[in-house]
């Protein structure tokens, strides 16, 4: 199965502009996992835009 980094990089709902990692998924989770942190796309809205990628943050501020 082929990555459409395309169609993921416009549906992708980091507002991290100058991020390189947009529309790569498995770049952006494994640079967050290194970190302890969790990506973007596990976020409302609302708690992306505070750019804490923190367990707290997102127990807070789950997407699903």
């Amino acid at each position: 199965m082929e990555c459409n980094q395309e169609r993921i990089r416009k549906d992708c709902p980091c507002t991290y502009e100058p991020c390189s990692r947009k529309g790569r998924c498995c770049e952006c989770i494994a640079y967050h996992a290194r970190l302890g942190e969790y990506p973007a796309c596990f976020f409302t809205p609302e708690g992306e835009r505070t750019w804490d990628r923190s367990w707290e943050c997102l127990s807070r501020h789950h997407r699903y």
